[in-house]
């Protein structure tokens, strides 16, 4: 059996042509030109927090002030650590990486935000949108393996003083830095790779301030099953691993501090891994609250408004809570701008 392609054509000779197509190659034909039509996206429409055209300076001058607070804390934390050779061991090894880490998570979601807000435009390319769920699972992936590093260090110290240098040396503390972006890299990677295999139909507006990979799989023509069991899959792992070592971390630190006779040494204790519990509970306190609490928010916007306390807070926060808590960290701040006065 053959289809009709094409209409009948007239001459002058009052002739008529047929051009006929086997069935199944037109039945083929079709099923392309449709699935072309359903992948070839060229954006998406961030939605941001507010569509409120009277509250986006509001919004506007909110995360600019939050970005710079951002980028200048965690900048100065690294020149700090750089630029005073005492600081040179693997706890602000550490901390410098978890610094730089902060910056870039920042400038991932932050600035395309505050472009969007000022050109109310409100769009990110189909590419720019697979680049900035890469780069920030990436980058997110990397913080959760630091906070665990530096949760071992801090176990290093406390419960083995005397071959603390010897157990994280230089070329441990690189070896776990390296391992620890080559698999935040390698899982980021294979969820980017598994987006681009979705068919996307038309409507493509994510309620969201950046491409936040969840609100991303939710406007998929054809079935994300795969995607959302990768994301449980590789989150069991990848942050059940980390998390077990810095509860273990401190388990271990919490009871050898308690069996310490001196009260002097018991403070300098808690003291030195005070900064580093409150960066861990306000990194995982405040994705587990947004995590937990999103199957019971129907509005998109409140779970907007709390991806904020998890994308934007905690990389604001971190050198507040180090620089504050850590009389090292305040002396070479001070030494730093004595030398740029």
């Amino acid at each position: 059996m053959y289809a009709l392609s094409a209409a009948i054509t007239a001459t002058n000779t009052k002739t008529t042509h047929l051009i006929v197509m086997p069935l199944h190659l037109s039945i083929r034909f079709i099923g392309d030109i449709e699935t072309r039509n359903q992948t070839i996206i060229s954006e998406f429409i961030l939605l941001g927090i507010s569509e409120d055209q009277k509250l986006q300076p509001l919004i506007f001058s909110l995360f600019l002030i939050m970005y710079l607070i951002t980028i200048l804390g965690n900048l100065l934390i690294v020149l700090a650590v750089i630029s005073d050779s005492n600081l040179h061991n693997s706890m602000y090894f550490f901390l410098s990486n978890l610094s730089f880490t902060d910056i870039c998570l920042s400038t991932t979601t932050i600035p395309k935000m505050l472009v969007n807000i000022q050109t109310q435009k409100h769009s990110i390319t189909y590419i720019g949108c697979i680049n900035q769920i890469f780069i920030f699972i990436a980058f997110s992936g990397f913080e959760n393996f630091l906070l665990a590093a530096m949760a071992y260090d801090r176990y290093a110290a406390i419960c083995h003083p005397l071959r603390y240098t010897v157990i994280m040396n230089s070329y441990f503390c690189g070896l776990l830095i390296l391992l620890s972006s080559f698999m935040s890299m390698v899982n980021a990677l294979i969820h980017s790779l598994m987006v681009l295999h979705l068919s996307f139909c038309t409507k493509l507006e994510i309620p969201q301030f950046f491409c936040e990979l969840a609100q991303v799989l939710k406007t998929a023509c054809s079935s994300a099953l795969i995607n959302n069991i990768l994301i449980y899959f590789m989150g069991c792992i990848l942050v059940g691993i980390p998390v077990s070592g810095i509860i273990f971390s401190y388990t271990r630190i919490i009871s050898s501090v308690l069996r310490m006779s001196s009260a002097g040494g018991k403070y300098k204790a808690f003291s030195t891994c005070g900064s580093h519990l409150s960066v861990v509970s306000l990194f995982y306190g405040t994705s587990l609250g947004v995590y937990f609490s999103s199957p019971f928010t129907n509005s998109p916007k409140k779970a907007a408004v709390a991806s904020v306390m998890y994308t934007v807070v905690p990389q604001m926060m971190n050198p507040f809570i180090y620089s504050l808590r850590n009389k090292d960290i305040k002396v070479s701040l001070k030494k730093l701008f004595g030398r740029i006065h």
